[in-house]
């Protein structure tokens, strides 16, 4: 059996570090080193542990002032909301306001017409009257004729809203009557009415001329 000589090769030594080759203590870390632990802790530092129980942000705690404004805005907004409530309610009685007072003008529409023929009415009381004293046929010829004309305006004013006002013998009322005078008697009670000058009218339940009348007055003891 042959024995082969052993060829012994030489190691090189390891090469130094940069660092060392300056001078650097052993110890010291490298700079390459440095350089790769440095974003690692960078990583750390932006993407801290989260606590799953813990809110990310915290509610900031209301202050008495922030708790005063909102019960001032609260006020406020209680009081504009009643003004509201009072201009709906103000337009609402506008509204019905308007509406009735158009339903009286359509009502009371002839009622300055029916204040001018009222005169007319009186004279044909008057004509009447003076026909009913003449006692020639053509007199009371020209009575009935002016009787049937007098009933034919009195009708139509009639169906116009004018109703006529006969205070004889019934108590005085200042909201119907005029008291042109008094007269002392004891046949009647005092306060009524003994004559009527002149007729009162109405255009429906409105008054256009009060009655003139005389009413009765209690004689001295």
């Amino acid at each position: 059996m042959k024995t082969h000589p052993i060829k012994i090769v030489p190691i090189a030594p390891p090469a130094e570090p940069a660092s060392a080759a300056h001078g650097s203590s052993p110890d010291a870390p490298s700079a390459h080193t440095g350089s790769m632990n440095e974003p690692a802790s960078e990583t750390a530092q932006a993407a801290p542990t989260k606590d799953p129980e813990t809110p990310e942000t915290a509610a900031a705690p209301v202050t008495a002032g922030e708790i005063e404004q909102f019960k001032n805005r609260a006020a406020k907004a209680d009081e504009f909301y009643d003004q509201l409530l009072r201009k709906a309610a103000d337009l609402d009685n506008f509204k019905k306001r308007v509406t009735r007072e158009k339903l009286e003008a359509a009502k009371f529409a002839n009622e300055a017409l029916l204040q001018k023929l009222v005169p007319v009415l009186d004279n044909f009381d008057m004509a009447l009257a003076a026909a009913d004293n003449a006692d020639s046929t053509a007199a009371q010829s020209l009575r009935t004729g002016v009787h049937m004309i007098y009933q034919q305006l009195k009708s139509a004013l009639a169906e116009a809203g004018l109703e006529e006002i006969d205070a004889t013998g019934k108590p005085f009322d200042p909201n119907q009557h005029e008291a042109i005078s008094q007269k002392e008697t004891a046949e009647v009670s005092e306060g009524q009415v003994v004559q009527q000058l002149r007729k009162g009218y109405k255009l429906r339940d409105r008054l256009l001329r009060p009655a003139s009348v005389v009413v009765a007055k209690r004689p001295p003891a």
